[in-house]
């Protein structure tokens, strides 16, 4: 199984006990109270902190032929990457807002950003010798590990709602992964998965339920910082589902200011945006409370949005403190004007998760919670060309017919 990564610990983000790496682990084993705290990986960062560490990323990532999120293989378990050329997506300015930077993660490979998470995931399965491994998916995450397990030699087991965007179906076909469709949301494939994984020795990489997502999803985090010049924005808008994103880019702030590789400053106010169909976290957010409850009937075609009730709730509402951020909700339509508005205008054809937090910028600029100097990271999580269908659908938009020529 090769040499372990030099991880120091995982470390329960409830109780703080301390658990090997030495074996694959799920969540905490130590928690009293349910349900169980997810995992994170510590290391020892001693020997990589100040500024020549930090400068030599940049210089090895220039002499690798593609580095992409593992040009910061310093700050992840040293063990040969699954890769597809995952990470180091385009920065791209907005060119109607000055300030405002779009994260555009739909140059990742299957067109999201959860290529990041389950390309760590797949990984370390890889390394602990795992054959088979299974996810709840409202559509993304499915893509993803299909791609990964296939080019790592793994079985892919995956359980998706029957009204995923028509190309996650497609892509976990043809990838060849074992696919079950769900009546229902991403919540009844959770518990599907759950309930079949012992008998059918499935390893469950569900979002925060295995330490190495998070892992991936941080890359994000040191990516806009350094893009930025190793300097903070004021604020990052982040589409919130299952919000591994949001927890794992907050980890990579706490390791940048251990490194010293970030210009000290405070952290950027993290903005957690929702649709007004499934907005959980949004709702817990506003009545002050810590935990979210499950949404009832839950509904929009940001089929990323629709996680009635995320595993990491409360520690995202912990963030959003913190950071003296914010979670809020858009509706639908205001998502179908963004993309239309951003495509014709940016150039850009975000996701309707994407578009998500196009709106909620406006909203925040046009109530004052935010200035137009303000410098932001919008987050587009997916290319919007992989939504074609539902964004179509919303539209009224219908494939024209080919004229029969019946001379």
């Amino acid at each position: 199984m090769g040499p372990m990564p030099p991880i120091a610990y995982l470390e329960c983000s409830r109780c703080h006990a301390r658990i090997s790496a030495a074996s694959p682990q799920t969540v905490c084993t130590q928690c009293t109270n349910q349900p169980a705290g997810s995992l994170f990986v510590r290391y020892d960062l001693t020997a990589l902190r100040g500024a020549s560490a930090r400068d030599r990323i940049a210089s090895d990532a220039a002499a690798s032929p593609w580095a992409g999120m593992w040009r910061y293989r310093a700050v992840l378990p040293d063990v040969s990457p699954v890769t597809l050329g995952e990470g180091w997506t385009p920065m791209l300015r907005s060119r109607r807002y000055p300030s405002v930077f779009v994260k555009e993660e739909g140059a990742n490979p299957t067109g999201t950003f959860k290529a990041r998470g389950l390309a760590m995931a797949v990984t370390m399965a890889r390394h602990y010798g795992l054959k088979k491994l299974a996810v709840p998916s409202a559509g993304n995450a499915a893509g993803a590990l299909a791609a990964y397990a296939a080019a790592a030699g793994i079985e892919a087991h995956i359980f998706m709602p029957r009204d995923v965007p028509f190309a996650n179906y497609v892509e976990a076909v043809a990838y060849g992964a074992h696919i079950t469709l769900v009546d229902g949301l991403i919540s009844d494939c959770a518990r599907m998965v759950n309930e079949r994984k012992t008998q059918e020795g499935w390893f469950d990489i569900s979002t925060l339920k295995e330490p190495f997502r998070v892992e991936g999803k941080k890359t994000m985090g040191y990516e806009l910082v350094e893009q930025l010049g190793w300097e903070y924005p004021d604020a990052v808008f982040y589409p919130t589902g299952g919000g591994v994103g949001l927890i794992g880019m907050w980890k990579a702030f706490e390791e940048l200011e251990e490194l010293g590789w970030v210009k000290p400053g405070k952290r950027p106010r993290m903005i957690a945006v929702q649709a007004a169909g499934c907005a959980p976290v949004a709702r817990a957010f506003d009545a002050g409370a810590n935990v979210s409850q499950m949404w009832q009937n839950a509904s929009t075609f940001a089929a990323g949005l629709r996680v009635p009730k995320p595993y990491g709730d409360s520690i995202m509402l912990d963030i959003l403190r913190e950071s003296k951020g914010i979670a809020l909700a858009v509706t639908d339509e205001e998502i179908l004007a963004s993309i239309l508005d951003w495509a014709r205008n940016e150039g850009i054809f975000l996701s309707p998760e994407g578009a998500s937090v196009t709106v909620a910028y406006d909203k925040l600029l046009a109530d004052g919670t935010l200035k137009a100097s303000d410098r932001v990271v919008l987050f587009n999580t997916g290319a919007g060309l992989k939504y074609t269908d539902v964004i179509a659908e919303a539209m009224n938009l219908e494939r024209p017919l080919i004229e029969q020529n019946t001379a």
